[in-house]
């Protein structure tokens, strides 16, 4: 399962930057919802065979090969500190565009695009736990959920690695 996501215009996007950004697509990682501007996301793919790359950093699930090109698999539950999910066969991945490099981002699941409005937008409340603040642009307050937006750039920088729990 492919969902080609290139007809997003990637001029605007601006990493961190929700009030350029209030279109996210929402995904599923251990129960939360978070969600990643859709101008970031090029694809949405359903499971995939990922290749093991030796010596990677744990949240380095492997590589996958998108229409020729190699793309960067990331298990989002091991770069949280979170359990693994076990069998990985049934997740999905986000695959975004940071630097004119494509990433896939392995999650639970993935929604919907959810337009937010900007005035509902919050920074990082001090309660959000320590990792999550590390990758997060802010949250918003949906009716019973909070939406916490996912700061691609800080996501894939390596050098900010949670700790496992």
């Amino acid at each position: 399962m492919s969902i080609d996501m290139n007809s997003a215009d990637p001029r605007g996007a601006k990493s961190g930057s929700p009030s350029l950004d209030n279109d996210f697509v929402t995904v599923v990682i251990a129960g939360q919802l978070f969600g990643i501007p859709v101008l970031q996301v090029r694809d949405v793919l359903g499971p995939q065979r990922i290749t093991r790359v030796p010596l990677a950093p744990p949240e380095i699930a492997g590589s996958l090969n998108l229409r020729g090109r190699i793309v960067t698999a990331i298990d989002i539950r091991i770069r949280l500190g979170l359990p693994d999910a076990g069998d990985a066969t049934g997740r999905m991945s986000v695959v975004v565009d940071h630097g004119g490099e494509l990433y896939s981002l392995m999650v639970d699941s993935v929604g919907e695009v959810l337009s937010v409005t900007e005035a509902s937008f919050e920074r990082n409340p001090a309660t959000l736990d320590a990792r999550w603040r590390e990758i997060a642009a802010g949250i918003y307050r949906l009716d019973g959920k909070l939406l916490i937006v996912l700061d691609v750039a800080r996501l894939l920088d390596m050098s900010t690695r949670a700790e496992a729990a």
